[in-house]
C-alpha cells in the first residue's frame, strides 16, 4: 500500500503501536492525533 501525501488520523497515538505508526507515516503525510493524554500528546509535538 502506499501512502504519500494522505491525511491520517490516528487513535490511541501516543504510546504502543500507534505511536510506531506515526513514527513512520509522517514523513510524507498530514498525520492527526487522537489521544485522551494531553502531556503525552504535547511531548509527541
Amino acid at each position: 500500500m502506499i501512502l504519500n501525501n494522505k491525511v491520517i488520523v490516528i487513535t490511541g497515538g501516543t504510546s504502543g503501536i500507534g505511536y510506531q505508526i506515526i513514527k513512520k507515516l509522517h514523513v510524507d503525510n498530514k498525520v492527526i492525533i487522537i489521544s485522551r493524554n494531553e502531556k503525552k500528546l504535547n511531548d509527541i509535538l
